[in-house]
């Protein structure tokens, strides 16, 4: 890509040459994209919004002091080099040893690309929104929104040790909101490749998702069984069980894992991975330019690993697990995922009648120590035999998250593709559900 006159691989250049001249380490983050987005305002195809994003974040180290400095302005990066460096004086130092250097990744390449969305031309985008709106047409709810979204980007990240790598991806998305009398419904999808995404889908069901749901009956407090979609056990694990793998969360004794490695503290048919050489957030090298590389943190019950980035395992002396992640290309990088996956012993779990939630509201009250919490189901319902039969107009749902994950009914053969995780239904027994 260029930058007026001036390429960014040559800008990337010139810093890490500055900052080695001056005697830091320094690392450069680098982003850049293009997409198109398209609203609905109930059934007409409503703003076009064309973007051209860029940004890149500097860090540098020097006696174990750390700054960083981010600028979306190529001009600029001078500045930005000065300001990272300014920051760097003011910082505590701590164990450092050292950026990433290179090294091989665990794969050979990455499917990751469409040529199909790479030109970013609207006329895609307006047909996805089309497919959408003829797929929910004749069904007897109104469309509040949706929208339709196609994007192509580039990530560098690179340093003074040697370090460079880019990765190339696409994406594209819909989504739709719905109303029927006072009932709501939400559907979304999301791929890395156009074949791969099904707006007809998300059509049909957002609407069918709020028809249903309306004129929903009450449900009595009590114990039953009960049944969460892929989404409502993402919004779970996202909320509280991902953060207590972080290594740093564990160290800081913010973690329920915090002791337990090597313990079986999950049931014994559960197994939690991050996976990143597939989905959209698949890369072959972490933000800092680590390779990343598939983690077993929990198998068949049994905590095996914790997520570390450079910073946190030169602190507590461990290795870096290629965890390091960026939201963007302000600030320093942090600990995550790439691609986290649910999996086990996979069965029907749908046979007995249980109460279904299509989704939740509130996960992120949960405590994500303890893992208590108490939220609110979404577009909830009786099922049996796989089917929803009577829709529940309001019901909350409280327990420990933790406790649930170590007695689980049962792990469905179906999973949903997230793009940054994989994840399947789950049946549980005996959960507290509090009606009106």
């Amino acid at each position: 890509m260029m930058t007026g006159a001036v390429t960014d691989a040559e800008i990337i250049d010139k810093i890490i040459a500055a900052g080695k001249k001056l005697g830091y380490e320094t690392e450069v983050y680098f982003s850049a994209g293009r997409g198109i987005n398209l609203e609905l305002k109930g059934k007409l195809i409503g703003e076009a919004c064309g973007s051209e994003t860029w940004g890149m974040g500097i860090r540098v180290i020097k006696d174990g002091r750390i700054g960083c400095s981010s600028t979306n302005s190529p001009s600029r990066w001078e500045d930005c080099l000065k300001s990272a460096i300014a920051g760097s004086k003011f910082a505590d130092p701590q164990e450092w040893g050292g950026v990433a250097k290179p090294s091989k990744p665990a794969v050979a390449s990455l499917d990751v690309y469409d040529e199909s969305i790479a030109a970013c031309d609207i006329s895609t985008a307006k047909d996805l929104l089309e497919r959408m709106l003829s797929a929910a047409d004749g069904i007897a709810a109104d469309i509040a929104g949706g929208s339709s979204s196609i994007s192509v980007g580039r990530t560098t990240v690179a340093n003074s040790e040697g370090v460079s790598y880019s990765l190339e991806k696409t994406g594209c998305g819909v989504s739709m909101e719905t109303i029927s009398g006072t009932s709501t419904g939400y559907e979304f999808d999301s791929s890395g490749f156009l074949k791969d995404l099904n707006p007809e889908k998300v059509g049909r069901e957002a609407c069918e998702m709020a028809v249903f749901s309306k004129d929903g009956g009450e449900i009595a407090t009590g114990k039953y069984d009960v049944i969460l979609s892929p989404l409502s056990v993402c919004q779970l694990l996202s909320a509280v069980v991902i953060p207590s793998l972080s290594g740093r969360n564990v160290h800081s004794k913010r973690s329920y894992l915090e002791g337990k490695l090597g313990e079986c503290v999950f049931d014994g048919k559960l197994s939690l991975y991050d996976n990143p050489f597939e989905g959209q957030s698949a890369r072959l090298y972490d933000a800092e330019g680590v390779p990343t590389k598939r983690i077993d943190f929990v198998k068949d019950g049994v905590v095996e690993a914790f997520a570390y980035d450079l910073k946190t395992a030169y602190r507590y002396n461990e290795k870096s697990t290629g965890s390091a992640v960026r939201a963007g290309t302000g600030g320093a990088p942090v600990i995550g995922m790439h691609n986290f996956c649910l999996d086990g012993k996979r069965e029907d779990i749908f046979d007995e009648k249980a109460v279904f939630a299509n989704g939740i509201v509130g996960a992120h009250t949960a405590n994500g120590v303890t893992g208590d919490f108490s939220v609110e189901l979404s577009n909830a319902s009786w099922m049996s035999g796989g089917v929803k039969t009577d829709p529940i107009k309001s019901a909350m749902l409280s327990g420990n998250i933790f406790d649930m994950l170590k007695n689980i009914a049962g792990i469905s053969k179906e999973s949903r593709d997230f793009g940054s995780g994989v994840i399947p239904y789950l049946r549980f027994s005996d959960l507290s559900v509090i009606g009106r």
